[in-house]
């Protein structure tokens, strides 16, 4: 998880994330935006889910892809060209249950991914 914001907001955790640059995939896009915001370099071992919406606020739609990934490599260092990254942190199952999250939205299925995945180890 990375704990993210402007200097002026309060900070709140996610997982990494970002938007696609030009002539990306979302695959590229999600390597590329867990080695900015943390250092590690990924697999993508396999998509798990896409949500799609609408921000009222800046009148924009939104499409976020999200991938299970392997770790294979880098470490921990906030890379983050946009000084928005201000903790990188693994976080427990635990700990995610009472996390300020930048997206609250996403706490239930990444509760039950991780528990889902547990039960099967």
């Amino acid at each position: 998880m990375v704990l993210q914001g402007t200097p002026e907001e309060i900070k709140t955790w996610s997982i990494p994330s970002g938007g696609l640059e030009k002539g990306e995939t979302f695959e590229v896009c999600c390597k590329r935006e867990i080695e900015e915001e943390t250092g590690y370099l990924v697999n993508i071992v396999q998509e798990l889910q896409i949500k799609k919406g609408f921000y009222e606020e800046h009148d924009l739609n939104y499409e976020a892809h999200y991938f299970l990934v392997k770790v294979i490599g880098g470490s921990r260092k906030i890379q983050d060209p946009d000084q928005l990254i201000y903790d990188i942190r693994w976080v427990s199952l635990e700990s995610l249950k009472t996390l300020e999250l930048t997206f609250p939205e996403d706490r239930e299925y990444l509760l039950s991914f991780i528990q889902k995945d547990e039960a099967v180890k």
